[in-house]
């Protein structure tokens, strides 16, 4: 996920005992069993990430395809997302917190997420990782690198990030990157099934 570049090297340039250390601690079996155990956790990177994407790509994209093209679809799709987690915007504002940038980032996962899928029909892989992945980073905090000793390399970190994201989008998401042929391609008459 190179669009979390920015609060990967926050992360990083705030880590007491190092990143490596972190990365390995983080991969210990002992981690893991907590875990696994930790039901809050179960929740955000496990069942939520599954069984959203199941419901609002392998269920919903299929549906919206049809009636209104793959591109409106990208579109369409994350309105849906997010009126279910409508919750945490009225969960925000209850705690006094700015909810404008919080709805951007849910609207443009969905809309990444719904283009993943997309981009490789009927694998749910990709989106259900990068959701996890998602759910574990939580919202950039933008705020506090505004204030942050490393401002300049942090925020260099951030919009590197989108560029990258920006310029490696096409490319790393087209199928045939990967070696596999596009669903479309596979049908004896491409032309009535795909146009």
């Amino acid at each position: 996920q190179v669009l979390f570049l920015g609060p990967l090297t926050q992360l990083a340039i705030e880590s007491p005992r190092g990143l490596f250390h972190d990365v390995k601690a983080g991969l210990n079996s002992r981690s893991w069993s907590k875990c696994v155990k930790d039901l809050r956790w179960l929740r955000n990177q496990v069942v939520a990430p599954l069984t959203e994407e199941f419901v609002f790509r392998a269920c919903m994209i299929p549906m919206l395809v049809p009636c209104t093209g793959p591109t409106a679809a990208i579109f369409i799709s994350p309105l849906f997302f997010g009126v279910a987690h409508f919750h945490h915007i009225i969960e925000q504002l209850r705690f006094g917190q700015d909810t404008v940038f919080e709805i951007l980032i849910c609207l443009s996962s969905s809309l990444i997420l719904t283009f993943q899928y997309l981009n490789d029909p009927g694998h749910l892989v990709g989106p259900v990782l990068c959701h996890s992945f998602c759910n574990q980073m939580g919202f950039p905090a933008i705020g506090s690198v505004l204030q942050h000793p490393q401002r300049p390399v942090i925020l260099l970190s951030y919009q590197l990030g989108v560029l990258l994201f920006l310029i490696l989008l096409f490319p790393f998401t087209d199928p045939a990157f990967y070696g596999m042929t596009p669903i479309c391609s596979l049908l004896l008459t491409p032309r009535s099934a795909c146009a």
